[in-house]
């Protein structure tokens, strides 16, 4: 069996390729599904791809997932700065959390407000600003953190 990565992506998702698409791009959140489960299915993994506007649901995916789940990659979305109880369970997973964010907001100050993050502090990593993309390099940062790479630091032998 193969090890199962669960990708949970928070309130209004479901909207992206719609939804403010030069920010987000044209890509849906199933085009996202497909082409990251095809990555994840190369990679060895298996994907559970989960999209909810209520954060109790998205805690009762964390909660099930403790039982099964190699990593966790999670868009919060506005969940970010407001939910602590996602945090929170999030918080007691024994396994690589990646947050993901399709824009990165700390470019702009304008956006301030969104650059806050309650979940950001229990999190293995953090990936913002490669839009559609990003659930690519989560994938990569879920693989590595199952497989890390020894680098040999120091002098080369002589």
């Amino acid at each position: 069996m193969k090890p199962k990565i669960l990708v949970l992506n928070g309130c209004n998702l479901n909207l992206v390729g719609v939804r403010n698409p030069t920010l987000y791009g044209g890509a849906t959140l199933a085009d996202i599904e497909r082409v990251t489960r095809a990555s994840a299915e190369a990679m060895g993994y298996a994907l559970d791809f989960r999209q909810s506007n209520l954060e109790g649901e998205i805690i009762n995916w964390i909660h099930d997932a403790r039982e099964w789940a190699a990593g966790v990659i999670i868009n919060p979305a506005a969940f970010t700065q407001s939910s602590l109880p996602i945090a929170d369970a999030l918080s007691v997973l024994n396994c690589p959390v990646i947050e993901l964010h399709f824009a990165n907001v700390h470019r702009d100050p304008a956006k301030a407000n969104r650059h806050l993050s309650l979940v950001r502090p229990v999190v293995t990593g953090f990936i913002a600003g490669f839009g559609p993309e990003g659930y690519l390099h989560a994938l990569n940062a879920v693989h590595l953190a199952l497989n890390p790479v020894e680098f040999a630091l120091g002098r080369a032998k002589e």
